[in-house]
This record gives C-alpha cells, sequence and structure tokens, in this order.
C-alpha cells in the first residue's frame, strides 16, 4: 500500500457531509481512524491501493454517526440480563413463565425478572391481564414454592403513567421481613393487602425512579459490575444498529458504569464512544463542596480526563430534597436501572456548587428548565459562557429564557420522545392559549443561536424518533402536529443529531461531519432521510456502522 492509500473507501454513493455547505458528495476514503478525503467517485479512485477495502454502496445514503446527547445506552443490554415477560397477558401465562424459570434454578436461589409488559415502554396495566389483576404471592408460590421470586418494575421515564408496580412470592417477602405490620417507606409507596390485611406481594410506587426495590425490596440482589461489564458491548452493537456512534451521559453516571466502561474499553470491545458526566454522590452531612470541587477539578474540569473514545467530563447537579431522594441514596453504592448516583442537594448548596463549579472550569449539567435560574445566578458571580453547561429535557422554553441560553453559551439537549411525541399536547394544553410556541421550541432554539442537541433518554434507543420528531413535531396521542411552526428541516434535524451532539462534547472538529482529518465514523442507512416519505422517517436503520474507520454493524437477515 502507498503512503496515500486509503484503508477503506466507500463508493457510489449518497454522502451526506452534514459539512459547513450541507455538501454531497459520492464517496469517502479513510485511513486508519481519521477520513482521508470526500469527494466524487473519480477523484476518490486514486486513493484505492491494492490494499484498500472498497465496499460499493450501490446508490445508498452513508452519513456521520449519530451522536446521542443524553442516551443511558448502559441500560438497554441490562434488558437482556434477565428473563423476559414480554408478551404475557394472563395470569396462567405468568405463573407459566415463573415455572419455566423455577425449572432450571437451584433451590433458595433468586429468580428475578424484567417488568411485566413489552418493551421499550412496560406499559401493561391490572387491566390488560386475564384476569384483570396484579399476580400476587400465592401466583408465584405456585410458580416456584423453593424460590424467591421478585418481578422488577420499569423504570419510570419509560413508561407514560404511575405506579410503578412490581411482585413478590412467599420466600421473597419472608426474605425482606415483610409482614402484616411492615409499613410503606413513604407515602408515594403502597403495599397491597388481602381481606386478611396480608400483602398481598404486590408493590404500587408512584415513582418515576423506584423506591421500593431500594427500601422494602431491598434483599434482592441488585445489578452488579460483573453483569454491568458483559451488557454494556451489546448495548452498544444496539445502538450501532441504528446508527449511533457516540454518546453523551449527560445524567452523569456511576462508579460501576464507569468501571464497566474502562473494562470494554480495556478488553477491545468499545464500538461507541462515550462522554461520560460525573454522578456525585453527595454525603448525607458534614461536606465542604468548595474543596470537593477543587479536588475534582483535576480531572472533569473543560473536557476532563480520558481520549476519543472514552472521557469523564462535566458534573450532573440537582435540587432534590424529597423524601424518596433520601431512600434511594442510602443504598449507595447501587443505583439500580439508574446507573446513577442520586446527586440532589438543597436549593441554596446547589447553588454554591454551581458557583464553585464555574470558578473552576467545570460544566454542568442540569435538568428541566428551573436549573437554568441556577445556571444564571452562578453565572453573575462567575462567568459560564465557553463553559458549554447543559439545559437537559427542555420541556418550554419562552423568549427571555432562550436569550439566558444563548447568551451563556447553555447548550440544550432535547428529549422530544418524552415532550413532543408522548405529551405534546398535554404541555401545550398546561402553557395555555398563546404558548404554543414554547413546547420544545426547536426553530426558536436555532433562530436565537442556541446549540441544539438531541437525545434519546433510551425511550426509544433509536435517534431517528427525535430526528422525525423534530420535523413532523407529532403527539402520539392526539395524532397531529403540536407547535408545528417550531419544526425543523431534515438537514437542520441531521445537524442537531450530528455535529449537535459533537458540540455538547466539545468535540465538533472531531466528528459530527465527514470532512478530511475528522473521525471515520460513519452510517450506511436503510433508506435516504432527506427524501423518504415523512412517516417512515423515524423507522430508519443502519444496514453499516464504521466507527473508526472500522465496520462494527453489518445488518444481517435476521436483524
Amino acid at each position: 500500500m502507498t503512503a496515500a492509500a486509503a484503508s477503506l473507501v466507500l463508493t457510489n454513493g449518497k454522502i451526506v457531509t452534514v459539512n459547513a455547505r450541507f455538501d454531497i458528495a459520492q464517496a469517502v476514503a479513510m485511513s486508519g481512524e481519521r477520513i482521508l478525503a470526500v469527494g466524487s467517485t473519480a477523484a476518490i479512485q486514486p486513493l484505492i491501493g491494492k490494499d484498500t477495502k472498497v465496499i460499493d454502496l450501490k446508490g445508498r445514503t452513508a452519513m456521520p454517526g449519530l451522536v446521542d446527547a443524553h442516551a443511558h445506552l448502559d441500560r438497554e443490554g441490562l434488558k437482556e440480563a434477565l428473563p423476559s415477560m414480554a408478551g404475557l397477558t394472563s395470569i396462567d401465562a405468568i405463573v407459566d413463565r415463573v415455572a419455566e424459570l423455577a425449572a432450571r434454578t437451584k433451590p433458595g436461589e433468586w429468580i428475578i425478572t424484567m417488568p411485566l409488559g413489552d418493551p421499550p415502554e412496560f406499559g401493561i396495566g391490572a387491566s390488560d391481564i386475564t384476569p384483570p389483576r396484579w399476580p400476587t404471592r400465592h401466583d408465584l408460590d405456585r410458580a416456584a414454592p423453593n424460590n424467591p421470586v421478585y418481578i422488577k418494575p420499569a423504570w419510570g421515564y419509560w413508561r407514560s403513567s404511575l405506579p410503578l408496580v412490581s411482585m413478590a412470592n412467599s420466600a421473597a417477602l419472608a426474605l425482606a421481613g415483610i409482614t402484616r405490620e411492615t409499613l410503606p417507606p413513604c407515602d408515594s409507596v403502597r403495599i397491597e393487602r388481602d381481606s386478611r390485611g396480608e400483602p398481598s406481594g404486590v408493590f404500587l410506587d408512584h415513582n418515576r425512579m423506584p423506591v421500593v426495590e431500594f427500601t422494602l425490596m431491598r434483599k434482592v440482589p441488585q445489578f452488579d459490575v460483573a453483569t454491568r461489564i458483559a451488557a454494556l458491548p451489546r448495548s452498544m452493537q444496539i445502538y450501532n444498529s441504528l446508527g449511533t456512534t457516540s454518546v453523551f451521559e449527560g445524567h452523569g453516571v456511576a462508579d460501576d458504569v464507569i468501571e464497566a466502561y474502562k473494562a470494554v474499553r480495556e478488553a477491545g470491545r468499545q464500538t461507541v464512544r462515550a462522554t461520560l458526566a460525573f454522578s456525585p454522590a453527595w454525603p448525607e452531612a458534614n461536606f465542604e463542596i468548595s474543596h470537593m470541587i477543587a479536588d475534582w477539578a483535576r480531572s472533569i474540569a473543560r473536557r476532563g480526563l480520558g481520549d476519543e473514545w472514552l472521557r469523564i467530563n462535566g458534573l450532573y447537579a440537582e435540587v432534590d430534597t424529597s423524601r424518596e431522594h433520601h431512600l434511594r441514596k442510602a443504598v449507595f453504592p447501587e443505583t439500580g436501572w439508574a446507573g446513577f448516583n442520586y446527586a440532589g442537594l438543597p436549593r441554596e448548596q446547589v447553588r454554591e456548587l454551581l458557583i464553585e463549579c464555574a470558578r473552576n472550569g467545570i460544566r454542568v449539567i442540569g435538568i428541566i428548565p428551573a436549573m437554568l435560574d441556577l445556571f444564571v445566578e452562578a453565572a453573575k458571580v462567575s462567568p459560564i459562557a465557553g463553559q458549554r453547561w447543559v439545559l437537559a429535557h427542555t420541556i418550554s422554553l419562552d423568549d427571555e429564557q432562550l436569550a439566558l441560553m444563548r447568551d451563556h453559551g447553555i447548550v440544550a439537549t432535547t428529549h422530544t420522545n418524552g415532550y413532543i411525541w408522548k405529551s405534546g399536547a398535554q404541555l401545550r394544553d398546561k402553557l395555555g392559549p398563546g404558548r404554543e410556541n414554547e413546547v420544545v421550541p426547536l426553530r426558536r432554539m436555532l433562530d436565537a443561536g442556541v446549540a441544539v442537541a438531541f437525545g434519546t433518554d433510551n425511550v426509544p434507543v433509536s435517534m431517528w424518533y427525535p430526528i422525525w420528531q423534530a420535523v413532523a413535531r407529532i403527539d402520539r396521542n392526539i395524532n397531529a402536529p403540536v407547535a408545528p411552526e417550531q419544526a425543523l428541516t431534515r438537514e437542520e434535524a441531521l445537524r442537531c443529531a450530528t455535529l449537535g451532539g459533537a458540540y455538547a462534547t466539545f468535540e465538533e472538529d472531531e466528528k459530527g461531519s465527514l470532512e478530511p482529518g475528522k473521525l471515520a465514523d460513519m452510517t450506511v442507512l436503510s433508506q435516504d432521510p432527506l427524501t423518504c416519505d415523512l412517516a417512515k422517517l423515524r423507522e430508519t436503520k443502519a444496514e453499516m456502522t464504521i466507527v473508526g474507520g472500522k465496520v462494527v454493524y453489518e445488518r444481517t437477515m435476521s436483524d
């Protein structure tokens, strides 16, 4: 191979570069982990040597790999670490499934399953079961008399409604020490009881982040580091299959998730680049924020520590002093489905935290617009412009809030799965007449000069849903657009899903567009997202995904 020859070339395709001009090319050449050239098939031809691998796209569309800016990627593989309960809509079917599991489980060992219902939402209710009730301890006893059984609750943000429901058999209740005298740990949790006042084995948890498994059912084994390590490559493959090549975990990750990422990286199995925000595990009392931040600044300030594959950068913060929050914090280091520590503090402490972060060059990630006020308060003490603080889950923003975000250089990572597709009309009605265009105002954000990146929040995992939602603005409950004036063009949506995510992690010069010198991260698609039927845009998948110049995913007949 000559010095100028490429290691991998894609030819005869529609190459959507997402560069400043949004150029469309025919071919792209890669040398190792980097892009060597982009242009016409004829222009790339001289770069093909005897050892160059050439892939003929035969007219298919390729584009930069998608960057999920609020991913929770680690959860996806964990869903396959536990036995599925999908498709079970009768008590008899549930009992039969648990009995199957018991038949291959040693007596005394725990049987822990996925929640009832079908992924990704696990939205089943008692009325969807025959007969219309939840399975009780007695049903599960019949299935597994010699094993403790626990059917886990869903992660609440997967579902569109509460409560979260979990179930345990008599052996599990006995191990947990739950009797007729046991009281709920907080008002938002209910222990169902039979006609005699005995616990039925059914728990109702009116929290988006479960409380029951960290309190009443604390004895149930949680995800250990080995399970997380085993699940993470599978998570990455699922994200790769939809064209995602990078994630930003803006909600932060706990130490066991960081350990899993490091182990997967060291084993050479990482196929999705990851920037992980730090998720603090705050002590309950007697700690000095300024000292802790000064120490953390060595590793998480500015771009943080790491490389283009794995980096730890920034810090997640929130205000939360609820009883439920303290109950979840009390089981540290276990985090369950969350994968992040419960990092809430009283408002004044969060304000102090943000000021210290601003002084030390640590960018902060917060969720919901209420955090914007605290961002601005901190910026008055120590400017944050240029630090790329992040406001995630942007629900609604008025003109004043948009101006504050622009002026302080705050990046928006949206959650259109939740706030357009699942509840856009509800949010519009809550805001009232004349304020519809404040609902996830993507057009107004871009026009105001606010940097925007898209995230899936893992519900579902495909970035093609946010891309489609940004263009179509459909609320599934009314099957009609919400705030259609806030729609983006397809080109703009693709830019938010690529360069927008790269900007959120200080990597817009490294990835997010197909240009010479950038990382060779790209995806070959099942359809052309610029011309396909709009209603089918969300169905786009990857036929092939390339990360660092290597093919990490190819679709097969079984996919």
